[in-house]
């Protein structure tokens, strides 16, 4: 009888994916609602409303210029600008940046990942209790998040992925404040919110602007809101933001 129970347990198991491990540097966050935007922020950033997500894993880290690397190594791609700055051995482990939405898109698919939804996104920076930032509630400081900063510094601003152990969201995902901004799938809309399914949500079938998130090195503490959106065209790079996490379905 007991051996009977453990082999149906098993097969519970494989019928649910959402209870699968997560791919290795990936964290599952699993299936369930969680409330999206907030009340209180800017305007497209409302209504606050409920929103269902499947299960999925999301990158513990963001990718770093040493993953990116391999990634040129093998398909010959074009380098960001100011690459040989970028891709020194001190910054290996720092994000990437100064990538369009293409490049991320297409770095994630090489790596049999995709670009996590806008809703993806913030679900895993901020889980299902509604806090305003991947730590809590309580305001940025330096130890959990990287901000505020001034001087670039050739890519020094940026702090190597993992290092803020006091920042990690509900899930244990790194940097969803802050270091760099990243890009998302979804084209960016406004009004979105107020039209959203109400089910595992992607944005608009179009649009001029993808979105951004997560606040960068250079942010002031409100940007750093797990709810904040940003946008830009598809094509925009900058020597500074953004860089990409990735995703993937079970």
């Amino acid at each position: 009888m007991r051996t009977m129970l453990v082999f149906v347990a098993l097969l519970g198991l494989a019928a649910h994916p959402a209870m699968a491990a997560a791919p290795v540097d990936m964290v599952l966050v699993p299936a369930g609602e969680f409330t999206m935007g907030s009340p209180a922020g800017n305007k497209d950033e409302q209504p606050a409303h409920r929103v269902f997500v499947d299960a999925f894993s999301m990158d513990k880290y963001e990718v770093t210029v040493g993953q990116y690397a391999a990634f040129l190594q093998e398909i010959g791609g074009d380098q960001p600008s100011n690459w040989k700055t970028m891709n020194q051995s001190s910054h290996q482990k720092r994000p990437i940046v100064n990538v369009d939405w293409a490049d991320a898109n297409r770095y994630c698919k090489w790596a049999g990942k995709r670009l996590p939804s806008e809703a993806e996104w913030e679900k895993a920076a901020r889980g299902t209790d509604g806090r305003l930032y991947p730590w809590g509630n309580d305001p940025p400081t330096p130890l959990r998040a990287n901000y505020g900063k001034k001087d670039w510094n050739n890519h020094g601003a940026l702090v190597p992925v993992g290092t803020l152990e006091d920042g990690k969201s509900p899930y244990g995902i790194y940097d969803m404040a802050g270091n760099v901004s990243e890009w998302v799938s979804d084209w960016y809309d406004e009004n979105y919110y107020k039209n959203s399914p109400s089910q595992n949500p992607t944005g608009p079938s179009s649009g001029g602007f993808k979105v951004i998130r997560g606040g960068s090195w250079d942010s002031d503490p409100r940007s750093l809101r797990v709810a904040d959106r940003h946008f830009d065209p598809p094509s925009f790079r900058s020597l500074h933001i953004p860089g990409f996490r990735c995703a993937k379905s079970p």
